[in-house]
């Protein structure tokens, strides 16, 4: 038996370019009805603003053998047989090992990433030129159990007010899930590290504002009723799906920019494969322009400062990085309570 398989046809710098589709009619998302053909076409819908949020960028490709409800896997690097158009990029990761990353600078290399299954794409917060020096600031609102996306709103609003007060310009977008990111273009001036103590300098100051609402808790069992402010989502080689990616959910939901004045009537749920595409023809991108006028860590620096004087530290790390300086011990605060006098 043939296998089945299409083409379809891509405008780019250089010209249209035909790539194939294999297995195109195969449901990525079972529920919501949406194939992988219809995954190469919305990227295709949306390749400008999706190029503008992801493109030049490192970026991680999250992968399934079958649909969304099964295996899944993450490519780094890029994927054996890549064509010439799709170029790559070496970074350094947190064990200080170096190891070349895809780059995408062109909608045909996203579309060749959906024929290699790719169903969510997670890009760096630093350009392919400069991989060590971000130019976005990235915070991630996480509702905790007991919580939900509105619960988010307010803490995006008042997370945008203090990044003002700091001097940056704050832009939204749904994680295509509960919760929301809150992005701020920045001057590629810091390492991640100092990017991290500027998250956790604004995420102290909303958590200070919002005590019974938000928290910079790491450990679940303190968080409670929450959102979460994840503040290690700015550290090098972690990323969150980009603006205008697919998400792995049972309704194709889109991680979705948005106006600031759109926020209260927002829905992730309205946002998605299928309705991505008109969304954009009809109001155009609302991150159009997010780099035109970067800002300066300057002043979250400068709180970093005064919180360290004022006894407040580093916070802990994901638990696949090395230990770091300063950093609190990485274990259970109700394990650390429980061990028996001496106990290593």
């Amino acid at each position: 038996m043939a296998r089945e398989e299409t083409m379809v046809s891509v405008e780019g710098p250089d010209g249209s370019r035909e790539l194939r589709i294999s297995s195109p009619s195969r449901l990525l998302w079972p529920e919501a009805g949406v194939s992988k053909l219809d995954l190469a076409h919305y990227m295709i819908a949306v390749g400008a603003a999706f190029l503008a949020a992801n493109g030049d960028r490192p970026i991680t490709l999250q992968r399934f053998s079958g649909n969304v409800d099964g295996e899944q896997f993450f490519s780094k690097n890029p994927p054996k047989g890549a064509p010439d158009f799709v170029r790559a990029v070496d970074v350094v990761y947190p064990s200080g090992r170096s190891h070349p990353q895809l780059v995408i600078d062109e909608i045909a290399a996203a579309v060749w990433a959906v024929q290699m299954n790719t169903v969510v794409f997670h890009p760096w917060a630093s350009r392919a030129a400069n991989p060590d020096n971000p130019d976005q600031l990235r915070i991630d609102l996480d509702p905790q159990p007991g919580t939900w996306f509105k619960d988010a709103i307010p803490a995006a609003r008042e997370l945008r007010q203090v990044l003002a007060e700091a001097g940056l310009t704050g832009f939204i977008k749904t994680s295509g899930n509960r919760g929301l990111h809150v992005f701020a273009p920045i001057e590629p001036a810091h390492e991640f590290l100092e990017v991290r103590h500027a998250v956790i300098a604004a995420a102290r100051e909303l958590e200070r504002r919002m005590p019974e609402q938000v928290t910079t808790a790491w450990w679940k069992e303190e968080r409670g009723a929450r959102v979460f402010v994840d503040f290690n989502q700015a550290n090098r080689d972690r990323t969150i799906a980009g603006a205008y990616s697919p998400r792995a959910l049972p309704a194709a939901t889109v991680s979705c920019p948005l106006e600031w004045d759109e926020l209260d009537d927002a829905d992730p749920l309205q946002y998605t494969v299928a309705t991505v595409p008109g969304r954009l023809q009809a109001t155009g991108d609302p991150w159009a322009g997010m780099h035109n006028s970067p800002g300066s860590l300057e002043a979250l620096l400068g709180w970093w400062e005064r919180d360290l004087a004022a006894g407040l530290g580093e916070l802990p790390f994901p638990p696949d990085f090395p230990k770091m300086p300063g950093e609190p011990p990485r274990v259970q605060p109700s394990r650390a309570r429980n061990k028996e006098p001496g106990q290593p």
